[in-house]
């Protein structure tokens, strides 16, 4: 185990069950699961499998190549990954989608990961069917909210999967415990909004209008962009704003009507 690592291995039957039960398993399912550390949820996942015949392929990534070895030889039908899942998932999504139909992506994730994660997840052109990941329960909650409480994280999320929680989870739950609180969140992609081109401005959009929340969206947008504030109004009048808005009152429709600048 790698404190460094921030491993934090969950031991709580009854939240791996519900883990399971969320990527609701169908046959010929391939499933990635990150940093699955000794095994707690990959042994059951892969023991549901077996007596649902779904003949599911399980794929594992794990950092750690100590685990990741001690993992192959307990499961030698799995297949293990020695490797960042941070580094690898573009080109492993690529591989597995030009290979299968079904892909999810399940993980107990390290903290200090997440937020990369969900950007990188949020720029890939082919996504998992579903993805059910056990994150900071203070990162899911601010995953869920809607105007009048948005923020640049939901906005990042929201705009290409549909997020939710499954269930929560104390310290006692992990060994060791963390020292917060943790929730379980199921995330279905949605059908593209946006294209390619436009998906990459929205993202600089939200990151210039969030940059400074307690700020009017008249004051970030001209600031953001460089432009003078009547410039900046007549964008947010077109997106039927008047500038007096603040970004937490925002919704995702909202701002993509902002793209039209």
């Amino acid at each position: 185990m790698s404190r460094k690592l921030g491993q934090h291995f969950l031991i709580n039957d009854s939240a791996i069950k519900k883990i399971i039960a969320a990527l609701d398993l169908r046959e010929n399912d391939t499933i990635v699961e990150i940093g699955p550390g000794t095994g707690a949820l990959t042994l059951p996942l892969a023991r549901q499998c077996q007596i649902s015949n779904f003949k599911c392929q399980i794929i594992v990534v794990e950092k750690d190549k100590v685990l990741a070895k001690n993992l192959a030889g307990k499961l030698p039908h799995v297949r293990v990954i020695a490797n960042d899942i941070l580094k690898i998932l573009p080109t492993l999504v690529i591989d597995l989608k030009l290979k299968i139909k079904n892909f999810k992506l399940v993980g107990n994730i390290p903290y200090y990961i997440t937020g990369k994660l969900l950007r990188i997840l949020s720029e890939l052109a082919k996504k998992p069917e579903l993805i059910v990941i056990t994150i900071q329960k203070e990162v899911a909650e601010r995953l869920m909210v809607q105007a009048p409480k948005m923020n640049l994280l939901a906005a990042a999320v929201q705009i290409w999967a549909k997020p939710e929680i499954i269930g929560c989870l104390k310290p006692g739950d992990f060994d060791p415990p963390p020292k917060v609180d943790s929730t379980i969140v199921k995330l279905t992609p949605k059908a593209p909004i946006l294209d390619d081109r436009k998906l990459a401005e929205y993202f600089k959009l939200i990151k210039l209008i969030f940059k400074q929340p307690r700020k009017t969206l008249l004051n970030n947008l001209s600031t953001g962009l460089k432009v003078s504030k009547n410039e900046a109004l007549e964008i947010l009048k077109k997106a039927g704003l008047n500038g007096d808005e603040r970004p937490q009152n925002l919704t995702i429709n909202t701002i993509i009507k902002l793209l039209t600048f």
